[in-house]
């Protein structure tokens, strides 16, 4: 007679911040060509000036400073993509979940009782890609979350139903 061994299943780890049990909705990959223009904006002062630096000068280590700021660009446009594919959201019945990071990964879950206000921006580069970002406040600053790279009709949708939510959830308190 063979014994069946019933092994529970693998707990799920507490630093496992992605729970499955959740449809995530990922934002605009437009969110890509906004914040590659903005490190572009900031790089191109830094390589300008040490690329002029190098050429008047001639020293050594101005080019290998130069050369050392065009490789740390070339690798943070790889991690920016990266980084806005692991922006995600979902929407759950008693709040909302927030998801980000690379090598530290964030969760951040938002009571929809909790939240004060809900705000809807959208920067110059943003309204450009026809993008929005919602921000989420509470009464504690660091649990403030923020989705970006929302379509402005979803973003609208979203501050719509949080602000609901948040009413009705607040109504008990």
């Amino acid at each position: 007679m063979s014994e069946q061994s019933t092994a529970p299943a693998a707990p799920i780890s507490p630093l496992e911040p992605w729970p499955d049990t959740v449809q995530w909705q990922p934002v605009s990959r437009d969110l890509v060509w906004v914040e590659l223009i903005r490190l572009a904006i900031g790089m191109s002062f830094l390589l300008i000036g040490l690329g002029a630096g190098w050429a008047i000068t001639g020293f050594w280590f101005v080019g290998v400073g130069f050369a050392a700021a065009v490789l740390l660009t070339v690798l943070r446009v790889v991690a920016t993509v990266r980084a806005v594919y692991a922006w995600g959201y979902a929407e759950r019945d008693d709040d909302l979940l927030v998801r980000h990071g690379l090598l530290v990964r964030r969760l951040s879950i938002v009571p929809y009782a909790r939240m004060q206000f809900v705000d809807v921006s959208a920067g110059p580069l943003e309204r450009a890609f026809d993008l929005a970002t919602v921000q989420l406040h509470t009464a504690a600053a660091a649990s403030d979350a923020r989705v970006p790279g929302l379509r402005p009709a979803e973003a609208s949708r979203l501050r719509d139903r949080l602000t609901a939510l948040g009413e009705v959830r607040a109504e008990g308190l």
